[in-house]
């Protein structure tokens, strides 16, 4: 399918200068929100990850056991989303949140590169689902827009989208290696057109992570999108998340520019690790290293 020639029926990409003047008018506006019910909501959209060369299945299951158990050590929070893994502990993470609403996402599709054949891409995308992912995270393939090779890149997502089966499937722009606000306009365009139910900024396996100015530069194509489409697509901030007032900032982002409509689970995300022990410590007004 074409997808590059409907670029122009959008409004244009905004500027570097524009995009630098609504960062600094929400950083404003953050500071209302940095109080304890919005760290409430931020916990409860955090999609908790590990994604580490060093994983195994004895931490996976400690993690997601820690997790299962969040509800009953603090019955006046709402727990995280879910439990972001690689596809190898799908099963693990299941066999320990069984019986609780925790959802299970998995990396795949060639995580965190892109840089392999699209029937691999597509099996790992097919075998984390049929373990038990609810939720599927894979990467755009950053070598192909960069080329303006726009129609190969969308078309993979499409493929993948299918393969998805049903499952939410979130696409990971990598920003900091797009760089210009044009570039990460443009590729969320081509995502949400070829199917993305979200997208995400960043595989967290770069240099520049997630970042104010591309999260707005994201927000804004979701809004065009929503306002030619009417489907709603959603937005997942990782890579950097660290802090409870960091949290504060993507949601508040979201909500100047998206509306407060998009202030639930199912179209806000927050991919992080460290961020939900200093979420939940912002909360509870002392250091918790629960997670």
């Amino acid at each position: 399918m074409e997808y590059a020639n409907h670029l122009n029926e959008y409004i244009p990409a905004p500027t570097a200068e524009d995009v630098v003047s609504t960062v600094a008018t929400i950083r404003d506006a953050a500071a209302a929100n940095q109080n304890t019910e919005v760290y409430k909501f931020c916990l409860s959209a955090i999609d908790l990850t590990t994604l580490s060369c060093c994983d195994s299945e004895e931490s996976v299951e400690a993690m997601a056991r820690r997790a299962a158990e969040f509800e009953m050590d603090y019955p006046h929070l709402q727990n995280v989303a879910s439990i972001c893994v690689y596809p190898p502990f799908v099963e693990t993470v299941g066999l320990n949140i069984d019986g609780t609403p925790l959802r299970i996402t998995s990396v795949a599709g060639g995580f965190p590169s892109s840089q392999t054949f699209l029937e691999v891409k597509m099996l790992e995308v097919a075998m984390a689902i049929e373990n038990g992912a609810d939720e599927v995270d894979i990467v755009v393939n950053v070598g192909k827009i960069l080329t303006g090779a726009y129609d190969e890149a969308a078309n993979e997502i499409e493929v993948l989208c299918e393969e998805s089966d049903g499952a939410t499937l979130k696409v990971i722009l990598e920003t900091g290696a797009l760089k210009s606000p044009e570039m990460i306009y443009n590729a969320s365009l081509l995502a949400m057109a070829a199917g993305a139910d979200f997208i995400k900024t960043s595989t967290g396996k770069i240099d520049i992570s997630a970042t104010p100015e591309a999260a707005v530069v994201m927000c804004k194509a979701i809004k065009e999108y929503h306002d030619k489409t009417g489907r709603k697509v959603g937005f997942k901030a990782a890579g950097g998340v660290r802090t409870a007032d960091d949290a504060a900032l993507y949601y508040t982002i979201v909500k100047e520019i998206l509306g407060e409509e998009w202030l639930t689970t199912d179209l806000f995300r927050i991919g992080a690790s460290s961020a939900a022990n200093n979420i939940l410590s912002a909360i509870e007004g002392k250091e918790i290293k629960y997670f």
